[in-house]
């Protein structure tokens, strides 16, 4: 595998590659056929949802050559004497093109003196300039920047994209991939296509063949196995709180987020709840899992009618406010069982 990061190796570099972000893609393409470009633009949306990648391809598309593209880091370059400096120099005319871009990510971290000298310069930029700010968090934006820009929210990409994206990129490298491993990488990516790719990179290089198993991403990456996945279920239909807390005591001793267990689980009785409601969609279950946790499953939505349905889902969606400020990561998953068995 090469030494460039996936991410990098695989970032976009046209609209036609984007993935995901099709409302944006058609409005910047829309804008370039009618010749209606606007002086400045906000990108905004959560970490590695393609905000910088197609900032790129659009400043490329209108004409802007490397030299006459400038990327600030306004999280590095926050000050109002930075923003003083690029003001003076917007006024230069570009070297080569007929626009310059300036792509000013994580704008939200510039000071408040520094939105002002800003400001200024959005309103009444140069004919030549277009600005392109991306941020991660566009409530702590001034109103008055937000106005001055023809904003674009970018969103997290679905959980389908991602495992598509891995399995897409894994063949490309020459790995093979079981669904399941695609499933739990995707998973772990947590909607982000940057950290998805960096996710699968650790996988790859961690890999001592070409086929990866689910238990190589687990053991890799720090996440449950499906046999501790599998046996928390099992202590919710059979209302056994003791299995339930060893399962969790040995689960936080592997993993570093109990969140992630919580994702397996919940997405596992979801599963259930498919194979006994929805048998039309049954095949995303079997797809999406290994044959013999499509077994498992397909058992559960059989012989645990009354002790995995609707009641034991709710519980555990309920534990996720919790872990964020448990004291204790296993204690709220401990209470969803507890609520289940009626305790």
């Amino acid at each position: 595998m090469s030494e460039v990061t996936l991410y990098r190796k695989y970032r976009p570099q046209s609209f036609d590659e984007v993935i995901g972000q099709d409302a944006v893609v058609a409005t910047l393409k829309g804008a370039l056929q009618n010749d209606s470009i606007a002086h400045a633009y906000l990108f905004s949306g959560s970490r590695g949802t393609g905000k910088t990648s197609i900032a790129r391809i659009f400043a490329r598309e209108i004409g802007s050559s490397d030299n006459d593209t400038y990327e600030i880091d306004a999280a590095s370059n926050r000050g109002v004497d930075d923003i003083r400096a690029l003001r003076d120099a917007v006024h230069t005319l570009p070297f080569d093109s007929k626009f310059k871009v300036y792509i000013v990510d994580e704008v939200h971290m510039l000071t408040k003196e520094a939105f002002n000298a800003l400001l200024k310069t959005l309103e009444e930029p140069p004919k030549h300039v277009i600005f392109i700010l991306a941020t991660t968090e566009e409530e702590k934006l001034p109103e008055t920047i937000v106005s001055r820009c023809q904003s674009f929210r970018f969103k997290r990409p679905s959980h389908a994209t991602l495992q598509k994206l891995v399995e897409t990129v894994s063949k490309k490298e020459g790995y093979k991939l079981e669904p399941s491993s695609s499933d739990l990488i995707a998973l772990l990516g947590d909607g982000s296509f940057r950290d998805t790719l960096g996710t699968l990179q650790k996988v790859i290089a961690a890999s001592t063949d070409k086929k990866i198993t689910p238990e190589e991403v687990a053991v890799t990456l720090g996440a449950p196995s499906t046999r501790m996945v599998n046996d928390f279920i099992l202590a919710i239909t059979e209302r056994d709180f003791a299995k339930g807390a060893q399962v969790l005591a040995q689960a936080s001793e592997t993993i570093g987020d109990m969140k992630i267990f919580l994702d397996l689980v919940v997405r596992k009785v979801r599963f259930v709840l498919i194979l006994r409601f929805a048998t039309a969609m049954k095949a995303e279950v079997r797809e999406n899992s290994s044959e013999e946790d499509f077994v498992f499953l397909e058992k559960l939505s059989k012989e645990a009618g009354k002790t995995l349905a609707s009641k034991e889902l709710v519980a555990l969606l309920g534990a996720y406010a919790d872990l964020r400020t448990a004291a204790i990561p296993t204690l709220p998953l401990e209470l969803a069982l507890l609520r289940v068995i009626g305790e």
